[in-house]
């Protein structure tokens, strides 16, 4: 038998998918629900017939489907190109990535914000990446995502690069 020879593990590369939606916390719901209730409650008022019931039929049903278009947007790097909602850049032109904090974030959309920065910022959402482009043929300057998972996304987005 000859001696093992110590064998090089391959090496796997960092997975560079990264996906999340940045849906609404519990407690917006049940915020949200509640004023929905109390408003459709202060309408009903105790008045018999078709309005008595019908201020809960729309205002409730109404406000499931407003927060959860608020919660709807998704952020993901996936074949090459970061999505943010149904807007998608190459990664090619991403020359750096910045996760943000939230103080971070507020100085980077403050006073001195870039007009032609891509934003897509959700107030509930703590943290963000901003993605600094050289293009060309746009005037964008960066693009600014809400994230909750502010390194990984960069992370993603810098491994996604690189592969190309």
């Amino acid at each position: 038998m000859s001696p093992s020879s110590p064998s090089s593990a391959p090496t796997v590369p960092a997975r560079a998918d990264h996906s999340e939606r940045l849906g609404l916390p519990w407690w917006l719901w049940l915020a949200g629900l509640v004023v929905a209730g109390l408003l459709a409650a202060e309408i009903w008022m105790g008045a018999p017939g078709l309005r008595a019931w019908l201020p809960f039929v729309v205002l409730l049903p109404g406000t499931v489907a407003m927060l959860w278009w608020l919660g709807r947007i998704r952020v993901a790097v996936r074949d090459g190109e970061l999505w943010v909602d149904d807007a998608h850049l190459p990664v090619r032109y991403v020359t750096d990535v910045v996760p943000l904090d939230a103080a971070g974030r507020r100085e980077v959309l403050g006073v001195g914000a870039d007009p032609l920065a891509f934003v897509v910022q959700r107030p509930w959402v703590g943290g963000a990446v901003q993605v600094v482009l050289d293009d060309p043929a746009d005037p964008t300057p960066f693009w600014v995502v809400s994230t909750r998972r502010p390194v990984e996304l960069a992370e993603a987005i810098l491994a996604a690069r690189d592969a190309r």
